[in-house]
């Protein structure tokens, strides 16, 4: 019935075949396990349903895009919170949430109003930018330590590092931040 319609509209003998992606192998499962701790990562560092809803789907775009394959020894929830607070830091430093003024604005209102809801936000505003001011390796370890609740233990393993490494260079990044928050 339906190429019946299509002929008479001459549709069938111009129209090309559509070509059909196939997933890799793992994929489907992958997404399935995984794509809610994405989301919620995304959701943690961007602050609206919207823009997690961005960062899960150019996730696993990337992954389908570059053939990515994860190191079996790592964990894939791991890997794809890495790559979801990555993607989302990403975002933040291509766009412009608001205004300096507003900002600025912001920080006048929210100590004048202690801990209102306006201020609230406007605080994790500014510290949303503050975070894409920094570098992208010091931004993924504070928010991996502090949104996602990674330990320094964890992150040593993860990041391939020293537990007192993670310590001093989250003194050294908390303090870089305080310097811009206090601007």
């Amino acid at each position: 019935m339906r190429t019946v319609k299509m002929e008479a509209a001459g549709l069938a003998s111009t129209a090309e075949p559509i070509p059909v992606t196939t997933l890799p192998p793992g994929f489907d499962d992958l997404y399935e396990h995984h794509a809610d701790a994405v989301y919620q990562t995304a959701l943690r560092v961007m602050g609206n349903p919207a823009d997690a809803e961005d960062v899960l789907q150019n996730v696993f775009l990337r992954i389908l895009d570059r053939g990515l394959t994860i190191d079996p020894n790592r964990s894939p929830a791991a890997y794809l919170r890495r790559a979801a607070t990555n993607a989302s830091l990403d975002l933040l430093r291509r766009r412009s949430v608001l205004p300096a003024a507003a900002i600025d604005e912001g920080r006048d209102y929210a100590s004048k109003e202690g801990g209102s809801e306006e201020g609230t936000a406007l605080l994790k505003v500014r510290l949303r930018r503050a975070l894409a001011k920094i570098p992208p390796g010091d931004a993924e370890l504070l928010v991996l330590c502090y949104l996602e609740g990674y330990s320094y233990d964890e992150l040593a393993f993860l990041l391939d590092l020293e537990p007192g490494t993670v310590a001093s260079r989250l003194h050294r990044i908390r303090a870089a931040l305080r310097t811009l928050l206090s601007r």
